[in-house]
């Protein structure tokens, strides 16, 4: 049976290794030691690397990782990399043959231009698109862009598994709180967010039905967030570009 398994990276990163019987595939490996050590600590073979953007926090350990593992890397056509990959684009299919798990390939420009999404099974791996409560900061693509990226995440079924690369729930979930007060499935998210922290586990993975229901940027169509955004107009992609700029300065 695949089991999913968070390893804590960095300050708040998390690199999902996917793993059945002897068999692993990591995603967003920024860092390569812990993979390592987790690997070697459950005996596992690592059998594929999947990236979905090129920041350094998510392929800084891949080089390393290569050299102990010479395993097929999936990445974006539309980035560059230093190391052999395999490109992937809208469409692709990758299929892990010893996790017996195929992965659909989906373009989602905005926190990068070539940012890439994996989605099988009821998950989806989607480093740094959307997050917990939130979603990434517009380093390279439009807002219109990250708008129409997140509004295609957001059409997967309700119990879709979402696999974010960042433990930042609980910061989102208290700008989430100023800009949607009087949502009662936000302020619940809230409290459950702080009791699983304040356990030491991590918040995730979340489903798209709870990000429908308390991720403001996924909410740019109600009152609520569009009376917080303060402007004129009820246009969504208005909306979403003035909430995440707000979000930048929270």
């Amino acid at each position: 049976m695949l089991e999913i398994t968070p390893i804590p990276a960095f300050k708040d990163n998390y690199l999902w290794l996917l793993h059945q019987d002897s068999h692993a595939v990591v995603v967003d490996p920024g860092d390569a030691e812990p993979v390592i050590q987790m690997l070697r600590e459950q005996s596992l073979t690592l059998d594929a690397i999947l990236i979905t953007h090129h920041h350094s926090d998510h392929i800084g350990g891949v080089s390393e990782l290569l050299k102990q593992y010479p395993v097929p890397v999936y990445a974006p056509r539309k980035e560059n990399y230093d190391f052999q990959h395999v490109q992937v684009e809208e469409g692709s299919t990758v299929y892990l043959q010893n996790l017996n798990l195929k992965l659909v390939v989906m373009e989602v420009p905005g926190h990068t231009l070539g940012h890439v999404v994996y989605y099988g099974a009821n998950k989806l791996f989607c480093g740094d698109a959307l997050f917990g409560g939130g979603c990434g900061r517009l380093f390279e693509g439009t807002p219109q862009q990250m708008f129409n990226s997140l509004q295609r995440l957001a059409a997967l079924p309700n119990n879709t598994e979402v696999y974010c690369t960042h433990e930042y729930t609980e910061h989102n979930l208290r700008f989430a709180s100023q800009v949607d007060p009087d949502n009662p499935a936000l302020q619940a998210r809230t409290k459950q967010a702080a009791a699983t922290r304040g356990h030491g586990q991590p918040t995730l993975p979340s489903t798209i039905g709870l990000e429908l229901e308390t991720n403001p940027f996924l909410r740019c169509h109600t009152a609520a967030i569009q009376a917080a955004s303060g402007i004129p107009t009820h246009d969504p992609v208005s909306v979403f570009t003035a909430i995440r700029e707000m979000r930048n300065h929270f």
